[in-house]
C-alpha cells in the first residue's frame, strides 16, 4: 500500500531530493521488510527520505534508525551544486552546515519523532559499535569511493536473511550522476549475497540471498 496522504505529502514539503516515485519504491520495500526488523538509513540530510521509513516503521510496530553528521556530503558544501545556505549554522563561532535542527522539525510536524531514533555520528564509526540485525538498510550518504564503499561494508552485513538493501543514486551512465553508488550496487550484485528485486529510476531494491562471506 502506499504512504498515507498526509505522510506523500509531509514528504513531498521536505527538504531534499529524491523524487516521488522513487519515495514510493523506497516506501514499499521499508513496509515489506519491517517485519524483519528496523529499518537502517544512512544519509539523513533533512529528514525527507526518514518520513518514508518512519511510517513503515510506525505501521509496523518497529523503529526506523537514521545515521548522519548532519554535516552534510561533499556536494552539499559551499561553492558545490547542492548546497544550501538556509542549513548552514549562523553562529559565528561555527559556520558550518547543520542539518539535524531542520530534520528535528521535519519529523515533528509529521508526527513520527516516537518512531525514530536518530544517531548523529559518522557511519563507519557507527556500524563498527552496532550490534542490531536489521530488516532494511537505506545506503544514500556520501558519493565518493570511499564513503559509498565504507557504508555498504559496515552496513550490508547486519540485513538480515530476506531482507532488503536499498541503493540511492545508482547511475550506469557517468553523464547522469556520480559513479560510486553504481560500483556498490555492482559489488553487492557480484558478492552473490544480494539479487535485484526492483529498479526505480536510481533507486535499486535488492534482497540478501546468502549470509556474509567469512572474511
Amino acid at each position: 500500500m502506499p504512504p498515507k496522504p498526509e505522510i506523500l505529502a509531509a514528504f513531498e514539503a521536505a527538504k531534499g531530493f529524491m523524487p516521488v516515485d522513487e519515495g514510493l519504491a523506497l516506501y514499499a520495500a521499508a513496509e515489506e521488510a519491517a517485519a524483519l526488523g528496523p529499518l537502517l538509513e544512512v544519509g539523513t540530510y533533512c529528514g525527507r527520505s526518514t518520513l518514508l521509513l518512519a511510517a513503515a516503521a510506525r505501521e509496523a510496530g518497529t523503529t526506523a534508525v537514521t545515521v548522519d553528521h548532519h554535516r552534510g556530503s561533499e556536494e552539499q558544501q559551499p561553492g558545490w551544486e547542492y548546497h544550501d545556505p538556509s542549513v548552514v549554522d549562523d553562529d559565528p563561532g561555527v559556520g558550518r552546515m547543520d542539518t539535524l535542527p531542520t530534520f528535528r522539525r521535519t519529523l515533528y510536524k509529521a508526527g513520527l519523532e516516537p518512531h525514530v531514533i536518530a544517531i548523529v555520528g559518522r557511519s563507519p564509526q557507527v556500524a563498527a559499535v552496532w550490534g542490531t540485525p536489521v530488516g532494511l538498510v537505506f545506503i544514500d550518504g556520501g558519493h565518493t569511493d570511499e564513503h559509498a564503499n565504507a557504508d555498504y561494508e559496515g552496513w550490508a552485513p547486519h540485513v538480515v536473511p530476506g531482507g532488503l538493501l536499498v541503493i540511492h543514486d545508482v547511475f550506469p551512465d557517468p553523464a547522469d550522476g556520480g559513479q560510486a553508488p553504481y560500483r556498490v550496487y555492482l559489488r553487492a550484485l557480484e558478492s552473490g549475497e544480494f539479487a535485484e528485486v526492483s529498479v526505480t529510476r536510481s533507486l535499486r531494491v535488492l534482497r540478501r540471498v546468502a549470509g556474509p562471506r567469512a572474511a
